[in-house]
């Protein structure tokens, strides 16, 4: 098989419904990969554009005799079409996961012209529809030509390679490997040789005649064991078909390893091997998902200087690349589809789609452990179709994967006598206690009570997290404040509480990096989650980083905090240094001022200068680091997050409506919570719920009816969230003239 790039030269039609329209839109070159939110869907204000578009290349072929063709597109999302010659020959709906067509009779020897649609509009079929962050439009992936001969491997069935390489590891320490092969048009002449190889070296070999399914089996007396980030040692699979004129080839990388979850935590080969990670988004600013292989490769790095050992890829499936890298790099992966936050009454045939998708194209995988089967998604109540697509669902898994174990993640609300959490094989919770509701003290309550009500249930944490904004700093910090040092705060309190129960079987931070969502407007930064260890533009490691980076690494280092936090109006001020030495010197205007021993935090009252910049140095060994400090009279006010500063440019974009936030009267700036303590606030969102979640939930062709119900646990969620933040959540189905009828009521109602 030869497999060819067709990245470049692509002509792109934005806003057009159909191939007819494509002449009289004025279109632009571009290159692939490519998406048309990189801008507008980063930028707030929930509008960035969804529709339709077309790309259009045109490419030159020689076909050659007993050569089969195809296109394979690694990701579009969402939907998307695919035309050869002005022949459609594929259509596929999921934004996430490889897709084919074969395009042999389509092609001609000469100029081939190739045209493409990709739709990411609203609809009530294909997930995800409702999301905290934003679905870029395009063709975001790698495109390639495959040239196959007639006699091939499997290339038509789920985007998969048609190989599968199962490794398991026996009593005796030794290992079976089945090397099954799925062949298009076997003949009896055909065989099918399999080499595996270690170092490069052959292990062990075998051949067989060629079938529609074709298995080899091996035993390897003593294996090296694939052991996460200490040793994640890969085998090799070159497998290859030949028959009397042509040859096929694959290589496909394994591991030999053990892994499982339960009631005490994660065991690696044998042994405890507690998992502490983070979890990942794909999109990075200004370019949205249309990333490269130099991205994804910044990416792993930094989480494994981070000291991480496990990675969930939220919410959906990831690129080959960066799974490729997790199996090089020893993280334990939790892979998952995006069903996420509702139900789509009309979606379940694109769940499971994209479930056998996700399966098929990621099995070989050494780094993944488990299959995520949805996220949050009781988050609007339970229903029998819910439960009956997770049953569905879980017993796919199952029977496509009988090596790795089922999961989900679900919100704080879901109660845990709720069916659903003794459906999949091992449970996580998102949890953000301390940051959306009641304080960081919440996540040990909630985790002690669940263990006490369920304690043979495997429990993990697969979300949690606040937002800091690097420009908001306080030497006081409290919950909502956006400040580097509240979120400091906060990962410290979590990274302690988790240390106290090692039976957690995994823990994963909401999230490594800055994300995109267009409908949010968080401490002052409108189109963005900013719960990030490290920045959107992967340039700035927060202060939390490096908390972690004590906690989880080896490698000496010390990290003061806040050194943006330059002004400050206080005398002697406290200097925290993060590091995993177990002493730390502190040097204040070049003279040693105080040595400390401990883990992980170390804390100094510093008198600062009065005049000048107060200069201070951590050492520890052969490894430092310096900050300055600036004394002033008052507090520096451009550390401080007025409430004016977070009117996004949202309402810039939809000025027709003229949205007022009188003082002393509520709007769509402030929490649901803090409307609801009142009796008129009570009554009118309760009034409105039943026609919002409708609208929320609604697709632009739904006819469902029937009532919706809102759980006291999502009540007691968004509580602590704004109205804005919720309808935002809602992406584009509650409109701006929405929005501005439920102001102008909120503007009726005067605060307590």
């Amino acid at each position: 098989m030869n497999r060819v790039l067709i990245n470049t030269g692509w002509r792109f039609f934005k806003n057009c419904n159909s191939i007819e329209e494509m002449d009289a839109i004025e279109s632009i070159k571009v290159n692939l990969p490519h998406t048309w939110n990189n801008l507008d869907g980063q930028d707030g204000g929930s509008d960035y554009f969804r529709g339709k578009c077309f790309y259009r290349k045109k490419i030159a072929l020689t076909k050659k005799e007993n050569k089969v063709y195809y296109l394979e597109f690694r990701g579009v999302n969402a939907m998307s079409e695919v035309f050869v010659n002005g022949v459609s020959v594929a259509y596929h709906e999921g934004g996430f996961s490889t897709f084919r067509a074969n395009v042999t009779d389509q092609l001609v020897d000469g100029e081939n012209t190739i045209i493409v649609s990709a739709d990411n509009s609203s609809n009530d079929r294909v997930y995800p529809q409702m999301a905290d962050f934003t679905f870029f439009g395009g063709i975001y992936r790698n495109v390639y030509i495959i040239e196959a001969p007639a006699v091939r491997f499997d290339l038509d069935y789920l985007g998969g390679e048609g190989v599968a390489v199962t490794p398991i590891v026996n009593e005796d320490g030794s290992a079976t490997v089945t090397v099954d092969s799925f062949i298009t048009g076997a003949t009896e002449s055909a065989t099918v040789k399999c080499d595996l190889l270690f170092d490069g070296e052959v292990v062990a070999t075998a051949e067989a005649p060629a079938t529609a399914k074709t298995t080899l089996t091996y035993t390897l007396e003593n294996p090296t064991l694939w052991d996460g980030v200490e040793n994640p040692a890969l085998y090799t699979a070159k497998v290859t078909l030949t028959t009397d004129s042509d040859s096929d080839e694959r290589v496909v990388r394994f591991g030999v390893r053990t892994m499982k979850a339960d009631k005490d935590g994660f065991w690696l080969n044998g042994r405890k091997y507690p998992l502490h990670g983070v979890s990942r988004h794909q999109d990075r600013q200004d370019m949205g998902w249309a990333i490269t292989e130099k991205e994804h490769k910044e990416d792993i790095d930094l989480i494994k200087e981070l000291g991480a050992n496990t990675i969930r890829l939220a919410h959906y499936q990831h690129d080959q690349y960066f799974y490729d890298l997790c199996d090089e790099y020893g993280m334990v992966v939790w892979a998952e589809i995006p069903y996420i936050s509702s139900h789509l009454a009309n979606g379940d045939e694109n769940a499971v789609s994209q479930m056998k998708e996700l399966i098929t194209q990621n099995y070989n995988h050494a780094s993944i452990f488990c299959w995520g089967l949805s996220n949050e998604i009781t988050i609007t109540g339970e229903s029998e179709e819910l439960m009956a697509l997770h049953h569905r669902l879980n017993d796919l898994c199952h029977n496509m994967d009988k090596t790795r174990p089922t999961t989900m993640a679900n919100v704080t609300m879901l109660d845990t006598t709720s069916p659903i959490i003794d459906l999949p094989d091992i449970m996580s919770y998102n949890h953000y206690f301390g940051w959306y509701m009641g304080d960081v003290n919440g996540n040990a309550e909630w985790l002690d009570d669940f263990r006490a009500a369920r304690p043979d249930r495997t429990i993990g944490i697969s979300e949690y997290g606040c937002e800091a904004i690097l420009t908001w700093h306080n030497s006081n910090p409290k919950q909502g404040d956006y400040s580097e040092e509240y979120q400091a705060y906060y990962h410290e309190s979590l990274l302690r509480i988790f240390a106290e129960r090692p039976y957690i079987w995994a823990t994963h931070v909401w999230n490594m990096f800055d994300f995109g969502v267009d409908g949010r407007n968080e401490g002052g930064v409108a189109g963005r989650n900013n719960k990030g260890l490290v920045t959107y533009d992967r340039k700035t490691k927060k202060d939390s980083f490096y908390i972690y980076k004590a906690y989880w690494t080896t490698d000496p280092f010390v990290h003061i905090t806040s050194k943006r936090y330059y002004y400050r109006a206080e005398k002697t001020t406290t200097v925290k240094v993060y590091s995993n030495c177990d002493k730390v010197t502190l040097f204040v205007g070049g003279k040693e001022f105080a040595t400390q021993e401990g883990k992980h935090i170390f804390t100094f009252e510093v008198p600062l200068k009065t005049l000048g910049a107060t200069k201070i140095k951590a050492v520890s060994g052969e490894v430092s680091d310096e900050a300055s400090i600036k004394y002033v009279r008052k507090p520096y006010q451009g550390y401080i997050l007025k409430t004016e500063e977070k009117v996004d440019n949202w309402f810039d974009k939809n000025n027709e409506f003229d949205f007022k936030f009188p003082e002393g009267y509520f709007s769509i700036k402030d929490k649901l919570g803090d409307i609801m303590a009142t009796e008129e606030g009570e009554a009118l969102i309760s009034s409105l719920m039943d026609r919002v979640v409708k609208t929320m939930m609604a697709g632009p062709d739904s006819e469902s009816k029937g009532e919706v119900k809102i759980s006291k646990g999502m009540m007691k969620l968004a509580g602590g969230m704004t109205i804005e933040r919720i309808a935002g959540m809602a992406g584009d189905k509650v409109t701006p003239d929405v929005l501005f009828e439920v102001n102008e009521m909120l503007n009726k109602i005067k605060k307590p």
